[in-house]
């Protein structure tokens, strides 16, 4: 468990990768595409001195990621986000059967949630029933803007999205994780935008919506439909690092989230390997609304900080927690506190 100034930090890193975007696992260039997207984000938003050369970054395995999460990290518990792209990578960029290996062999420690893709119908309906069953799933990630033969996209309330959604409630799946973020070379920007998450979240009152990268760069229609729907969170995966590269961004982008949704709906993800644990979990423990900003964005608490680095997503996937750090009640049950000024605008 990380610990500064007195105060201890349960971590969890609710968004892992083990992946293989290796040449030889390329299908065609938009597999380098994506890869080279992803090495992109990642130097330009880290410390140099955490910079990966390329060929690692491609494929790294199962001991650095040990090592970069658990020994290095200060992560008490992760939680793998899977990403298909089958017809970006011969086998697939998530490597399914080692993310797997790496829960089995770290029991309590990891978490592994798959993906589907609703565009498979009736065949994909009964591989997630395999699927669950298999890897006792707890949560799905799914990724929006996918491609699929001829098809960039679609939207989570689609008719067979829908019927997906359903059959997530009758198997017990209850986190349903979204790629709402940034585009990623070559996929669509539109594909991603964060309108329909409103739709189904009023719809499935019985799932939660973790909307991973907190709709960026679409912020303001994330939190005026977090706020409304008390079932939506908030992922902070590609936000965060931008506390080292533009700080007052992430200042704003963090103030933002607590007016509107605040500290019980937000989820601390490294995205790693985009990122490494480590230096992201330092600094956000360290960071502060600038003086200036605190006009108009209240500073961050200790206990909100740690609310975002683990003790949500503790609560949302029944995480054994330390005695004197568990939450009250566990966030995102019956009617989530927002910030007082939110609430009156919104109900204004």
């Amino acid at each position: 468990m990380y610990e500064k100034n007195g105060e201890k930090y349960f971590i969890v890193d609710g968004h892992v990768h083990v992946w293989d975007a290796r040449e030889s696992n390329q299908k065609n260039v938009h597999g380098k595409q994506f890869i080279d997207c992803f090495y992109d984000y990642h130097k330009n938003l880290s410390p140099e001195e955490v910079v990966w050369d390329y060929d690692t970054y491609t494929y790294y395995g199962s001991e650095r990621f040990e090592r970069d999460i658990f020994v290095e990290g200060y992560v008490d518990h992760a939680i793998f986000q899977a990403t298909l792209l089958s017809d970006f990578y011969h086998n697939g960029f998530g490597r399914t059967d080692e993310a797997l290996a790496l829960v089995a062999k770290h029991p309590g420690k990891l978490t592994y949630n798959h993906a589907y893709d609703p565009r498979h119908e009736e065949a994909g309906l009964e591989q997630l029933r395999k699927d669950a069953d298999r890897m006792n799933l707890q949560g799905v990630k799914l990724y929006t803007a996918e491609w699929h033969g001829d098809s960039r996209g679609y939207k989570l309330d689609d008719k067979w999205s829908r019927r997906y959604l359903e059959e997530c409630i009758t198997l017990g799946i209850k986190n349903i994780h979204v790629h709402k973020g940034p585009t990623i070379r070559p996929l669509d920007r539109d594909a991603f935008d964060v309108s329909d998450v409103d739709k189904v979240a009023t719809d499935y009152l019985d799932l939660r919506f973790v909307v991973e990268h907190v709709g960026l760069p679409r912020l303001e229609d994330f939190c005026w439909i977090a706020t409304q729907e008390s079932n939506v969170y908030g992922g902070l995966a590609v936000a965060l690092p931008f506390i080292h590269t533009r700080p007052r961004y992430f200042a704003q982008i963090i103030g933002e989230l607590l007016y509107w949704i605040g500290e019980d709906k937000i989820l601390f993800g490294s995205d790693y390997a985009l990122w490494t644990p480590k230096w992201l979990i330092e600094k956000f423990v360290d960071f502060q609304i600038p003086e200036d900003m605190q006009t108009e964005y209240a500073p961050i608490t200790a206990p909100q900080k740690q609310k975002i680095l683990g003790l949500n997503a503790a609560a949302l996937y029944d995480i054994d927690v330390p005695a004197d750090l568990r939450l009250a009640e566990p966030a995102g049950q019956e009617g989530v506190e927002v910030a007082a000024g939110a609430r009156e605008t919104v109900s204004s």
